[in-house]
C-alpha cells in the first residue's frame, strides 16, 4: 500500500485558511522534495499545481520558521501581503513551505476612503456658524475637562460631575437657552441634579460686604 505524500495532511489546512479569508486569500503549498507547487487553495495568482516553486534562494536554517510578512505584486497589479511558514518533518528537515497571499487591494481602498471621509481641512471654524453655538463650546469644554482628568464621560463619578457642572457655570455655559437640559444629557444626569448643584453652590457662596 502506497503511503500518502508527506504534505497531504496540509491540503486541508490550506483550504481552511482560504475559506476563512475568501475571496481575499490564496494559499500555496510548496513541496521542497520536488521543488514544485503541491497544492493551491483559491488560486488568484494563476499559478498551477506542479509548476516550479522557485524557492531555491531561501535559506532553510533550523531556526527559520516564518518568513515575512512581505509585499508582493500580483500579475494584475493588485497588492498582496504574504507570509510563509516552513514545514518540517519530525527530524527537523524542511519538507515544504506554506504561503498565504492576502489581497489587500480592497482593504487599502476602504482605508483610503475612510481617511478621505474623515479628513477635515485645516481651516478655522466659520465664525458665522459658531459665534452663538453654545453646544459646540460646551462640547469642547467637556472634552478638554475629561481629557485632563484622563476619564471618559460615562465613567465620571458624582463628585466629578458636580465639579464639572460648577466649572461650566463659572465659565458662563448656562447662558444659552436650554443649556442646562443639554448639559444634563451630555453628562448623563438629570436636570434636577444639575439645578441642585448650582443651587447648592450659590447658597454656599459667601456674601459680599
Amino acid at each position: 500500500m502506497q503511503s500518502a505524500p508527506p504534505l497531504a495532511p496540509f491540503h486541508a489546512v490550506c483550504d481552511a485558511i482560504a475559506l476563512l479569508l475568501q475571496p481575499h486569500a490564496e494559499v500555496v503549498l510548496h513541496d521542497l522534495a520536488t521543488e514544485t507547487v503541491a497544492h493551491i487553495a483559491n488560486p488568484f495568482s494563476r499559478r498551477e499545481v506542479g509548476e516550479p516553486s522557485l524557492l531555491h534562494e531561501i535559506d532553510f536554517r533550523p531556526d527559520v520558521g516564518l518568513i515575512g510578512p512581505y509585499d508582493k505584486l500580483n500579475f494584475d497589479g493588485r497588492r498582496v501581503k504574504s507570509v510563509s511558514a516552513v514545514l518540517r518533518g519530525w527530524d527537523g528537515v524542511a519538507i515544504g513551505v506554506l504561503c498565504i497571499n492576502l489581497d489587500v487591494t480592497q482593504l487599502q481602498a476602504a482605508i483610503d476612503l475612510l481617511g478621505a471621509l474623515t479628513r477635515v481641512p485645516q481651516t478655522e471654524q466659520p465664525a458665522v456658524l459658531f459665534k452663538e453655538d453654545w453646544h459646540e463650546r460646551i462640547n469642547q469644554y467637556v472634552h478638554a475637562w475629561t481629557n485632563r482628568q484622563g476619564i471618559a464621560i460615562g465613567d465620571l463619578s458624582r463628585d466629578q460631575k458636580r465639579q464639572l457642572v460648577l466649572e461650566l457655570a463659572g465659565d458662563g455655559a448656562f447662558g444659552g437657552k436650554h443649556a442646562a437640559a443639554y448639559i444634563s444629557r451630555v453628562l448623563q444626569m438629570s436636570r434636577a441634579s444639575v439645578y441642585n448643584y448650582l443651587r447648592a453652590a450659590k447658597t454656599a457662596r459667601p456674601r459680599e460686604d
